[in-house]
């Protein structure tokens, strides 16, 4: 797998609202499984399918904690790459013409 191929499956893992909402969630600490079914309003099985998806992408990492799954984001640079996409769609919006 190159560099490319690595690029486009990070950016399909965040290409998805509830995934790219679970990362900027767990952006700035790890949180519990728990406080993901709490947050997001999908069954405890979907809700399991995107992170697979996010840890298969490298984009997260999970820690067992007695009882409980942690996830956090394992890549540091995805907060630049979120900051990076807020600027893109802000600009994105000055630029449309109405």
């Amino acid at each position: 797998m190159n560099a490319n191929d690595i690029s486009v499956k990070i950016f399909k893992a965040l290409g998805h609202p509830v995934r790219l909402e679970i990362v900027k969630f767990l952006i700035n600490e790890p949180q519990c499984v728990c406080e993901l079914n709490r947050l997001f309003d999908y069954s405890q099985a979907n809700l399991s399918q995107h992170l697979r998806i996010l840890k298969d992408a490298g984009i997260l990492e999970s820690q067992k904690i007695g009882v409980e799954v942690h996830y956090r984001v394992r890549l540091k640079g995805i907060e630049k790459l979120l900051i990076a996409m807020e600027l893109t769609t802000a600009e994105y919006f000055n630029h449309i013409q109405y």
